[in-house]
């Protein structure tokens, strides 16, 4: 098993024994399940944070967006720092900062301050996501053994995600909405303290600087498009207000490519999208996170909103879409070994397709079984079993001093398509309700998002027959 440690003579001397892999991964895995919980657990919570603060319909998707595009944005820097600097150490200051974030937002009494505090939350899961699967990957051998560390990784990454409103639920109904929040400072701690004592510090960089420019850039462009993407419902697509942040985005995102083709040591090495494995899992990864990550707001949302739940009854409502991501996870590296990584992405992203189009026949007086839980297993399943392999192909190709960079990406795409995605199915969302707010033309704007999540899929399920390759590509 190698371990590319740092080490002095003095180390050498007094390093104590390597800690058991199942700890490594078990720490790795921590880090990924707060940072992809806290995607979705304030989900449950926006009714009451938009009360208790005065937040409005677009304060609440900002509540979302602002971690989610400084997660997306950052997530590129965050995989470079720990080839350079350390996995170990940019776990620990990922997390710390996340951590500190979590206190803040939890204390907020503005919404201003919730935002702020929700954006840095996410700088800090850019810091830490990259490590998070680089320390799986380093600490197990390649073969089914890291296959299945990934799964775990990937499984326990969506649990989080798929656990958010569960989570979110209990501790609106038990507390208040702060402690969507406030919760992550203990688990935090106690995460920080067990990765500063067992995890062991890994490195492959060669002393380049960071490219903080490039990040600046696709984070503001990213920020920038996405607003703009939101103007549209109020404004109309050809008002100044719409038209102005979209062109700026669009520009901002132009300006860091080509910042990134003439940078000595760019932030992404266009060349490395020249790999097939790479580009083709990422762009299916953006594909699949544009469509799928709004699937807990609106479900949240029609529980509350439209059928009456309480946050913990709509908590609860979505547990077995948490179990069906999990058994979905776990399930894919058998279906890798039996069909290969793309015909395994193919068939998860089909039955998420399936689950999404059964989501949009919702009704304002839908029943528990067939407009939430049914649907929502097929959403879940069908993800879980596509995101393994897309990560697994994703990451294959790519030398090792790449693997942070890599493994960031992987994330980014995702993250991005995600926060992308939330802007556009909202606005989609809002269109098709219009002004009134009544149980039926809610349902109808959900049921809208639904159906387009559910197109976006299928575009998805055919660019992965066409351009993923069969296999995973070997290190260069």
């Amino acid at each position: 098993m190698a371990y590319m440690l740092e080490t002095t003579d003095t180390a050498r001397r007094s390093a104590p024994a390597a800690p058991p892999v199942w700890l490594v991964v078990a720490l790795a895995c921590a880090g990924q399940f707060l940072v992809v919980l806290d995607i979705s657990v304030v989900n449950v919570a926006l009714p009451s944070m938009r009360s208790g603060l005065a937040l409005g319909e677009q304060g609440l998707q900002w509540v979302v967006n602002a971690y989610a595009i400084a997660f997306a944005g950052f997530m590129l820097l965050g995989g470079r720092a720990g080839d350079l600097y350390g996995r170990k150490r940019m776990f620990l200051v990922g997390l710390g900062l996340f951590t500190l974030a979590s206190l803040a937002g939890g204390l907020a009494q503005d919404g201003w301050q919730l935002l702020l505090a929700r954006a840095v939350q996410g700088l800090g899961a850019a810091v830490l996501a990259p490590s998070t699967l680089t320390i799986v990957t380093s600490a197990v051998p390649k073969g089914a053994a890291r296959t299945r560390a990934i799964a775990t990784w990937t499984a326990v990454g969506a649990g989080g995600g798929a656990a958010g409103g569960f989570v979110g639920g209990v501790l609106v109904d038990a507390l208040s909405w702060r402690w969507v929040l406030l919760i992550n400072v203990p688990v935090g701690a106690a995460v920080l303290a067990g990765a500063a004592r067992w995890l062991a510090e890994s490195r492959a960089g060669d002393g380049r600087r960071l490219d903080l420019p490039g990040a600046l850039l696709v984070t503001a462009g990213l920020a920038t498009l996405a607003y703009g993407i939101s103007q549209t419902e109020a404004e109309g697509w050809t008002a100044t207000a719409t038209v102005v942040p979209l062109g700026a985005g669009l520009a901002l995102l132009a300006l860091f490519l080509l910042a990134e083709a003439r940078a000595k040591a760019p932030l992404m090495p266009l060349g490395l999208l020249r790999l097939r494995s790479v580009a083709s899992a990422n762009a299916a990864m953006l594909l699949s996170g544009c469509a799928m990550f709004c699937m807990w707001f609106f479900m949240t949302l029609y529980a509350q909103n439209v059928l009456g739940y309480t946050p913990l009854e709509a908590g609860l409502a979505l547990v077995p879409s948490s179990l069906a991501v999990i058994v979905g996870s776990k399930l894919a590296p058998r279906l890798m070994r039996a069909a290969g990584p793309r015909a395994t992405a193919v068939l998860g992203t089909l039955i998420a397709a399936a689950g999404f189009g059964w989501q949009s026949t919702m009704t304002a007086d839908g029943a528990y079984l067939t407009a939430i839980m049914f649907p929502g297993i097929l959403m879940m399943l069908g993800a879980g079993t596509a995101t393994t392999p897309l990560a697994s192909l994703a990451t294959s190709g790519a030398a090792p001093e790449e693997a942070g960079l890599v493994s960031g990406l992987v994330n980014t795409s995702r993250t991005m398509g995600g926060s992308l995605g939330l802007a556009i199915m909202s606005t989609i969302a809002a269109a098709h309700t219009g002004a009134a707010r009544t149980p039926q033309a809610l349902t109808e704007g959900y049921a809208q998002a639904f159906r387009t999540s559910t197109a976006l899929l299928l575009a998805g399920a055919a660019v992965m027959w066409l351009w993923l390759p069969r296999k995973a590509a070997a290190a260069h």
